[in-house]
């Protein structure tokens, strides 16, 4: 192994390092109270260095974002490529995609919601908002062909397949931001699963020509 190689490979190390106790504080401090600090302090590093890595703290917040957008993106085109299925099937593996991104890290992926509905993107660097920008267009892109391919089999309604990947989209997130901000006021009530599949189920009815 190089002197280069092995310099990068600890400069990733170090990256992982800082994303995996940046995780922790802000699951038990929050956005909004964690401080660079406090992650230098968990991550046992100086402050200093976590600026070499990343600029500013909504960047660190954003950065734990890609890693689940690239296992959506994953599942969403491992389900587009199974050309012989029925469409209704299909929605199935979609829907059964949905709910394994949501499982894989239910903490970063609410607040990759936030993330998505707030001022911080605008404080990203340009490469790091490039990225969770093409992720995103290529998920959303994936789950419009899904619907795009049952309209032309005549399965589903003939409407603009982006604008039904955006309303499936929202009502994803929209039941696992709202259901998790019940949780907080009640933690003994988590109707998270039941909700997604009424709406999922809701969602898909509509989508038939039927």
């Amino acid at each position: 192994m190089g002197i280069q190689e092995r310099k990068e490979r600890e400069r990733e190390r170090r990256r992982q390092q800082i994303i995996v106790a940046a995780k922790r504080v802000f699951s038990s401090k929050g956005f909004n109270k964690a401080t660079m600090e406090d992650i230098a302090s968990e991550a046992e590093l100086s402050p200093g260095t976590l600026y070499l890595y990343f600029k500013n703290k909504e960047e660190l917040y954003a950065s734990l974002s890609l890693r689940i957008l690239q296992y959506l993106l994953i599942r969403l085109e491992h389900v587009n490529r199974e050309k012989d299925l029925k469409p209704e099937d299909k929605m199935k593996l979609l829907i059964e995609a949905m709910y394994d991104v949501y499982e894989f890290d239910p903490l970063i992926i609410i607040n990759m919601f936030h993330l998505q509905s707030s001022e911080t993107l605008k404080n990203l660097s340009p490469q790091l908002l490039s990225q969770i920008k093409d992720l995103s267009r290529k998920s959303l892109g994936t789950i419009a062909t899904i619907f795009e391919e049952g309209a032309e089999k005549g399965v589903y309604i003939k409407k603009h397949p982006v604008a039904l990947a955006d309303i499936f989209w929202a009502l994803f997130s929209g039941v696992i931001l709202w259901e998790s901000s019940k949780k907080i006021i009640n933690d003994d009530k988590d109707y998270l699963k039941q909700t997604l599949e009424l709406a999922f189920e809701i969602f898909s009815r509509g989508l038939r020509k039927d």
